[in-house]
């Protein structure tokens, strides 16, 4: 670990202060993002250390960066740090401090980003340009991505490259978000290691009616009307508990006791657990054992005194592993219930779920390295609600976790509420401990001098 002479906290706070300032805000738009001026101020850190720096812009202002140590076995792995740069949009309204100010206050950093995931692309270009700068010469490649898009689609960043740049991001190994928060349990530190992510199912759910007279709205097939029963009801549908094998394996990691483990275990008393549990934990738990549903848009009616005879719905579903494209209609065909005959489902954006396997040896990598930061601690896999760019390369072969090394200040409830959340922040020990940790990563893996 790093002396109080090479102690990195300065430079990697800074670094975060700046990419929060430059304000990529991505909207899903095309013309959003403009993570080009993040690209320049990862340029300008990295530049002059020797790193072979390449920068892809498919689309005007939508750039990423690619730096590489090229590694003197072409038999050994490539390992890739995966960071983005753009960030969710924010309402400053509801925020405390100034979403964009970057602002450094009792030793915590302020601004959209700071935990998705701008905290860990500023590590990881640190530690990369510590890499460098200190001449390091491993065996196998590290590469650093820092991409764009990866709040929309990833159309303009990681899918891009994976699809049209190859040779610049052909790897064996791949860390991105959102593991590496320290977690109590009887037998000691737990540390979470995302192996897998759930697939995204977004579709638009076309209600219809029949137009009338607002003046008469007496037994009218009201549109808008019907769209909020079948809002109620896809929000109160309960599809059935799944246990996969990553939500097993979590839980045989974490040394609970026989009682605690069993109906967290039993797909018929699962749900009666979850509800006893705090909210944070609970969501978690229930997000990583269920397809869940979440009706979030609506599109409806012309004119104030027009009955609508449609209504469009945009409704989030996330999907669990070796679900298709079939089960989730079923699913929602169930959860509308006798209103099928009135809706069509259409939909929008199918990326099934992915898992990487656990025994690895990256995995036994992340394994030695948190210990030495953990005493004692072990990794345990878990699985993450949400998508991430780890999808595209885990498709061409590669073993992806989502990870990262966060100090005991910042407990699991609070980082899961700051995603796309407000007053999101992060302290600069967990910023240490991450870059920290991805030098020591790269070290153990690809070896070298």
């Amino acid at each position: 670990m790093a002396t109080a002479l090479d102690d990195p906290t300065a430079e990697v706070t800074d670094l975060l202060q700046h990419l929060i300032r430059n304000e990529c805000v991505n909207d899903g738009s095309v013309a959003s993002g403009n993570e080009a001026r993040s690209v320049a101020t990862l340029r300008a850190h990295l530049e002059g250390t020797g790193l072979d720096l390449e920068v892809y812009e498919p689309q005007p202002g939508r750039e990423s960066l690619v730096g590489r140590i090229e590694g003197r076995d072409p038999r050994a792995p490539t390992l890739t740090l995966l960071g983005h740069l753009d960030v969710v949009p924010a309402n400053g309204n509801r925020w405390r401090r100034d979403p964009f100010g970057g602002e450094l206050v009792d030793g915590e950093v302020w601004g959209r980003g700071a935990i998705d995931m701008l905290n860990l692309t500023a590590s990881m270009a640190v530690a990369m340009r510590r890499l460098a700068a200190r001449g390091w010469r491993p065996d196998g490649t590290l590469v650093f991505a820092a991409v764009a898009d990866e709040e929309a689609s990833g159309t303009w960043g990681a899918h891009h490259l994976a699809d049209h740049e190859l040779d610049s991001v052909r790897t064996d190994y791949v860390l991105t978000e959102s593991g590496g928060i320290p977690m109590k349990s009887p037998t000691g530190t737990k540390i979470p290691v995302m192996v897998g992510e759930k697939g995204c199912y977004w579709c638009r759910i076309t209600v219809r009616g029949t137009a009338g007279h607002g003046s008469q709205p007496y037994k009218s097939d009201n549109a808008l009307v019907k769209a909020a029963e079948v809002v109620r009801r896809i929000a109160e549908h309960r599809p059935e508990a799944q246990i996969g094998e990553v939500w097993k394996r979590y839980l045989a990691s974490m040394g609970l006791p026989d009682e605690v483990i069993a109906p967290l275990l039993d797909a018929d008393r699962i749900d009666d657990r979850i509800a006893e549990l705090p909210l944070g934990m609970a969501r978690l738990f229930h997000a990583c054992t269920h397809t869940t549903l979440s009706p979030n848009i609506a599109h409806g009616g012309s004119k104030i005194n027009t009955i609508p005879d449609e209504v469009r719905l945009e409704v989030d579903v996330r999907t669990l592993p070796g679900q298709d494209a079939a089960a989730i209609e079923a699913i929602i065909a169930e959860a509308v219930g006798d209103l099928r005959d009135d809706v069509t489902v259409e939909p929008a954006v199918f990326d099934p779920a992915t898992e990487s396997p656990v025994d690895t040896p990256l995995w036994d990598s992340l394994t030695r390295v948190s210990s030495r930061f953990y005493e004692g601690s072990q990794t345990v896999p878990m699985l993450i609600a949400g998508a991430t760019d780890a999808r595209f390369f885990r498709r061409l072969g590669a073993t992806a976790y989502g990870f990262g090394l966060f100090s005991r200040n910042l407990r699991y409830e609070d980082f899961g509420r700051m995603f796309h959340g407000d007053d999101e922040r992060v302290d600069t020990e967990s910023l240490r401990l991450s870059t920290e940790m991805w030098e020591a990563v790269a070290i153990d893996l690809l070896g070298g001098s």
